[in-house]
């Protein structure tokens, strides 16, 4: 009888002593969730062009001043990622009062019209915004086409439009910047126009990256030319250049008529 109620008095003291751990844990938990030291009193955000600070934090539903244990990092990243805007996150947090943001954009490459506006998309084709009247932007305008049924979140599944944003999303942004428009109503004679309306004949939507590249270099060199130029066509594996004013065949016809 004894030993029965030693065990048992030994039993109740380790189950006392786990209880007592247990709120000792607790206690400290509660200590480090909610002490001062650990709420959020900064966000750092990377990786955006067109979205503030402020609105990050409006969509991810972030909150200065709250416990940083009790944030939830994976929920705000889906917050965020719920937006048309962007199209990944990762949220850290950093130990003692900072949460690390690292947002990719869904950057709008181009606008097309569409039967009841104008829709901007990414470089997957995805509708990122929707408007009816045309606005200043700094993003070329497709010509020579336009889709219908598509609304916002939707993804444009034309393959020659898709081609045209792709052949635009290899081109870095200065130099996008400065291209107008691409005009594909002829699939097979693509023609994309600068600010200053002078030509780049692109021919058919094949080898893009590499008249992508040609492009680029094209559009950045104007600010410094000496001539007024007409077009420049790049459907061909030799490019040539157009100046204004000045016929090739000229010089020939001269010395026909010598």
């Amino acid at each position: 009888m004894k030993e029965q109620e030693q065990k048992k008095h030994r039993s109740g003291r380790r189950l006392f002593k786990g209880l007592l751990f247990l709120a000792a844990c607790g206690l400290i938990m509660a200590i480090v969730v909610y002490t001062p030291i650990f709420t959020l009193k900064r966000v750092e955000v990377s990786g955006t062009t067109y979205l503030t600070q402020e609105q990050i934090c409006e969509i991810g539903r972030i909150h200065m001043g709250e416990p940083l244990f009790q944030l939830q990092t994976d929920a705000v990243a889906q917050n965020l990622m719920h937006d048309l805007r962007i199209e990944s996150a990762v949220v850290r947090r950093r130990l003692p009062d900072r949460l690390e943001i690292e947002v990719t954009e869904r950057k709008p490459v181009a606008t097309v019209a569409c039967d009841y506006g104008y829709l901007d998309l990414d470089h997957n084709g995805k509708i990122i915004s929707a408007y009816r009247a045309l606005h200043s932007v700094p993003i070329p305008l497709i010509t020579g086409v336009e889709v219908t049924g598509l609304y916002l979140g939707d993804d444009v599944t034309d393959e020659n439009i898709n081609k045209v944003l792709y052949f635009l999303d290899q081109i870095d942004v200065e130099a996008l910047n400065q291209i107008s428009e691409v005009n594909m109503a002829n699939p097979d004679a693509v023609v994309a126009y600068t600010n200053n309306s002078v030509q780049i004949r692109l021919g058919k939507l094949e080898r893009l990256d590499e008249k992508a590249q040609l492009t680029a270099d094209f559009v950045k060199s104007l600010k410094t030319s000496r001539h007024a130029i007409e077009y420049v066509d790049f459907s061909y594996e030799a490019p040539f250049i157009k100046l204004k004013g000045f016929d090739p065949n000229a010089e020939d016809k001269n010395k026909e008529k010598s």
